[in-house]
């Protein structure tokens, strides 16, 4: 964890001791260093990573069937290609993923929020919102990623024939058609990973950030207002108490002396009453404070949400913006080479795919990764608030 990372942390006053997948966890050195890279394996070995994991790639298959169909069928006349393209977004994005992902869902949440719009503060639901938005972005972000292994399937056709046919002279005329074809077609195709700019990123950790100051700021004041009470709540009843000793001392007095007694009753009466109007007081104080102790709950654990949303959308932005950059790079290259024809360059272009073929498939696959976890750091978070809040 950065050092900017620790300052903000120790500043707001958060200490995360639930939440996140173990790659952004404080803990008390006299506990040992944990190994985290065994923290963050097996994080990709739990249930819920792997429920995600086949939920997308079920998503995303039915829309690539989806894809072909569409292909097809535009393919077969002009007249169902026009009716195919309008009717396109409909087809090839049928369901969100957030929609099947985020738990638990928006219109439970809604009901939640409807039915005690009086008992939940307004940054909890700003909260939810956020997190709903980050659950989008990820989705967006998991279909760049299926594009980018749709796309480099020019690439990879290039590779396997020059892996099977080194020298580019013992190729057929149509594998040299069929290469140039590819690295054109590559070069063409927009890079997914544009849309997604470092702009926009940092528009969103600015969003996520001013949400948790927002949030730490009403937790502070909650925890605040909580002790108020309770202190309050002391004072009441240690006053309570004397006044029932009073009385005793007083009940007793009257006892020998009757006729006094008489006497003093209507003061008597209207202690007893002062003392069950201070009773009731005292009630009403401690349920306000419980009612504010569960709220400085959901307030923290919405913070330590968006505290590791921030953090992982971090992580996030680092790898698209490398992968974004090596995209750009390989279409420039491959675009360089289809214009000079030359089969010495295709030589050196494919040599350079082949040299870093491997990091390319293993950043995009941690990508990925990160977009999993993200999701599971957003469910958890999500549940965990909800939980509270059906609590109070």
């Amino acid at each position: 964890m950065s050092r900017m990372r620790k300052d903000l942390l120790s500043k707001l006053g958060l200490y995360l001791t639930e939440g996140g997948h173990g790659k952004e966890k404080i803990v008390d050195s006299s506990k040992g260093k944990p190994n985290v890279n065994d923290e963050y394996r097996e994080a990709f070995r739990t249930k819920s990573y792997i429920d995600i994991c086949n939920k997308v790639q079920g998503q995303l298959e039915t829309r690539t069937s989806l894809d072909v169909q569409l292909g097809q069928s535009s393919s077969s006349s002009s007249s169902s290609s026009s009716s195919s393209s309008s009717s396109s977004p409909n087809l090839v994005h049928p369901v969100n993923l957030s929609d099947n992902l985020l738990e638990p869902r928006q219109e439970t949440l809604t009901a939640i929020f409807e039915t005690s719009k009086t008992l939940h503060d307004h940054f909890l639901e700003n909260y939810f919102e956020i997190s709903l938005e980050a659950g989008r972005i990820c989705e967006f972000l998991l279909q760049n990623v299926h594009q980018v292994r749709t796309n480099h399937r020019a690439i990879t056709y290039v590779l396997k024939l020059v892996k099977r046919v080194p020298e580019c002279e013992n190729w057929t005329n149509n594998q040299h058609h069929t290469v140039y074809r590819n690295l054109a077609l590559f070069a063409l195709r927009r890079n997914p990973f544009s849309s997604m700019t470092p702009e926009k990123f940092h528009e969103l950790h600015d969003s996520h950030v001013d949400l948790l100051h927002q949030l730490t700021s009403k937790c502070r004041k909650t925890k605040r207002r909580t002790k108020f009470i309770r202190y309050i709540k002391r004072a009441l009843a240690t006053f309570v108490f004397l006044g029932c000793g009073g009385l005793a001392i007083a009940v007793l007095v009257l006892a020998i002396h009757s006729i006094v007694g008489l006497l003093a009753a209507p003061g008597l009466i209207l202690g007893i009453f002062v003392i069950k109007k201070l009773r009731k007081r005292t009630d009403h104080d401690l349920s306000s404070r419980t009612w504010l102790g569960g709220l400085g709950a959901q307030l923290d654990l919405a913070a330590r949400g968006v505290y590791i949303l921030v953090n992982d959308f971090d992580t996030i932005s680092r790898l698209v913006q490398r992968l974004h950059d090596e995209m750009e790079h390989r279409k420039f290259v491959a675009d360089i080479c289809v214009k000079k024809g030359k089969n010495e360059m295709l030589k050196e272009v494919v040599k350079e795919f082949e040299m870093h073929e491997s990091w390319f498939m293993e950043q995009l696959e941690e990508l990925e990764k990160q977009i999993y976890l993200c999701f599971l750091d957003i469910n958890r978070s999500r549940r965990l608030v909800v939980e509270q809040m059906v609590k109070c």
